[in-house]
């Protein structure tokens, strides 16, 4: 089963691809979201990254947390569960 982090303070530059390559080091990267202002559209600087499986999840985790990321110190950490609508 897959497993969702989230990346945070990272650089306006972000995009997807990039992260996707900088996740992919630690494995198979399902789908990457940015987070941003639904109203404004404008970054938060974080992401969820979606991991194949909890393995590579903790690897991204200990491989990634508190990195430099275009002079950046970025965090990454397991998403939390949120209650889907409609169920």
């Amino acid at each position: 089963m897959s497993t969702r982090l989230y990346a945070g303070n990272l650089p306006l530059s972000v995009s997807a691809e990039t992260l996707a390559v900088k996740f992919g080091r630690f494995g198979t990267v399902m789908s990457v979201t940015l987070d941003s202002n639904t109203v404004t559209g404008s970054s938060r600087r974080g992401a969820f990254v979606e991991m194949r499986d909890a393995l590579e999840a903790a690897r991204a985790i200990d491989g990634l947390n508190f990195a430099s990321f275009d002079g950046r110190v970025m965090s990454v950490y397991k998403a939390l569960a949120t209650a889907r609508s409609g169920n």
